[in-house]
């Protein structure tokens, strides 16, 4: 009988904060991994936003 993995990485979804205060249409989105058991917070990463370009913080989404 084989014994189910559990997946410490989850795929989570990081959004830019500053975009939805700019008034400009779309919406800059990442998408990456994290160690759920390292991190169980939510993630603050400074990303590159294509449409403000700029270096801005893009937090993660449910």
């Amino acid at each position: 009988m084989a014994k189910k993995s559990k997946e410490a990485r989850n795929q989570v979804i990081l959004e830019c904060t500053e975009h939805k205060d700019s008034g400009m249409p779309g919406t800059s989105r990442y998408i990456t991994t994290k160690n759920k058991k390292n991190t169980p917070d939510r993630l603050e990463i400074k990303k590159y936003n294509p449409i403000l370009r700029k270096m801005t913080i893009h937090k993660e989404i449910k």
